[in-house]
This record gives C-alpha cells, sequence and structure tokens, in this order.
C-alpha cells in the first residue's frame, strides 16, 4: 500500500459526517478536544478517543483574505479563511467575504472551484 493511499484516512469519513448533520470531534477522557483524523489527544497523549457531538453553531475569533493561493486553490482566490471557535474545537475553514469577528457561524461542506475537492465552509447563522 502506498503512502498516498491513506493520504486522508479519517478526513473524508469526518467530511461524510458533516454532510450528514453529524459532525463531531474527539474527545479524551480528560475532556480535551481535536479535530479528526487523530488516533492520540495532541494534549496528553490519550488514546482513547471518542466521537463527540461538535456544537452546532461557533463564533470567528479571527479571519484574513487570501489573494494569493496555494496551486490547489488558485481558481478560489481571493477567498476568506477564518478560524472559530467551537468550544471545545476551533475550526479552520473558508468563510463568507463579509464575515467579521464575533459572527456566529455553523460549518458546512462546500467543492473547490480549483479542483472540485470538498472542502470546508462556514455559514452565517
Amino acid at each position: 500500500m502506498s503512502e498516498n493511499e491513506h493520504a486522508n484516512t479519517g478526513y473524508d469519513e469526518w467530511l461524510d459526517a458533516i454532510e450528514d448533520g453529524n459532525a463531531y470531534y474527539l474527545e479524551c477522557s480528560n475532556g480535551h478536544g481535536s479535530l479528526p483524523p487523530r488516533r492520540i489527544c495532541p494534549e496528553c497523549g490519550e488514546i482513547g478517543l471518542e466521537e463527540t457531538p461538535l456544537p452546532e453553531t461557533g463564533t470567528i475569533d479571527t479571519y484574513t483574505v487570501v489573494h494569493v493561493a496555494a496551486p490547489s486553490f488558485a481558481d478560489d482566490a481571493p477567498y476568506t479563511t477564518a478560524i472559530a471557535d467551537f468550544g471545545p474545537v476551533r475550526v479552520t475553514a473558508m468563510a463568507p467575504d463579509d464575515v467579521a469577528v464575533g459572527d456566529t457561524v455553523s460549518l458546512t461542506i462546500g467543492e473547490s472551484k480549483t479542483n472540485g475537492d470538498r472542502l470546508l465552509l462556514f455559514e452565517r447563522r
């Protein structure tokens, strides 16, 4: 099996869960949250991670507008990317161009204009 066959192991399943309305994060027994794919808690090294429902909304902490994109996002530029606080975890995703710090958002799945790949999007609530 090549290294590329494992490239999105766990990530595609997480995107599927978000599309199905069952977004989740991973929580260890010590209450630390992280996003998939993970096998070990990045905070304490715990290996017993459980899927826990992600809160339906988060709050935008910061954002930036990307004008010079990596080749895999070239046709998407300019675009806005933001970080939102969902309580136990922070999520990075593309956001509406007029997003502001403090906006309430939910997480959904969109499609890259560059290559058609699925990507994370914030929708204003």
